[in-house]
């Protein structure tokens, strides 16, 4: 879902005059953590399905990549939009380690947006790192329960942890874009010497 995030803000900031000097310019401390992270998750979501050791430690593996994306985060907390981040990541964190190491997801937003094959899908047991919303869920207001359908470009599910993060995802690449031209238009100018 980030990706929503990146992509609104940089059409924004483009908009606005940015450029990506700030992104290219860009230091975050523990900057290699992030792409291991996602590199992690994408192989357990390809592959937890085929090899059985996989889909055991899943869960497991879910919580730790959450609790390393948040001290990454934290890490980088002066950055414009950051604490925005760790306070969406944080909110489904805490739904997603309540409910066993799965994003409890709505059967009935599943069903308005995506149809009745996601639905047998997260009936039968686990799709990605999601799992069904039941009567035992905790914190079911949490999880994917908002749909997303057309005209919004692709149809999903989505958390209020979700809308959070992309909320300072946004924030953060407005800030990366738009920080050359807010330094350029603080130095003196020196007109008329």
């Amino acid at each position: 879902m980030v990706h929503d995030g990146i992509i609104l803000g940089i059409l924004i900031g483009l908009f606005r005059g940015g450029n990506f000097k700030g992104i290219a310019t860009l230091k975050l401390k523990g900057g290699w953590i992030f792409p291991i992270l996602l590199l992690v998750q994408w192989i357990f979501f390809l592959l937890q399905d085929r090899i059985a050791i996989l889909a055991n430690i899943s869960n497991i593996t879910f919580i730790v990549v959450y609790i390393v994306g948040l001290t990454f985060i934290w890490l980088n907390r002066h950055y414009p939009g950051m604490k925005t981040i760790f306070a969406g990541v944080l909110l489904n964190f805490i739904v997603i380690a309540l409910n066993g190491g799965r994003m409890p997801v709505s059967l009935e937003a599943t069903q308005a947006v995506l149809g009745q094959e996601y639905v047998e899908l997260l009936k039968t047991g686990l799709y990605g790192k999601h799992t069904a919303i039941t009567n035992d869920t905790i914190f079911p207001f949490l999880g994917d329960i908002i749909p997303l359908a057309p005209p919004y470009p692709r149809a999903k599910v989505i958390s209020i942890g979700d809308v959070v993060m992309n909320i300072g995802v946004f924030l953060f690449i407005q800030y990366l874009m738009m920080k050359e031209k807010q330094t350029n238009s603080l130095q003196p100018t020196h007109e008329g010497r």
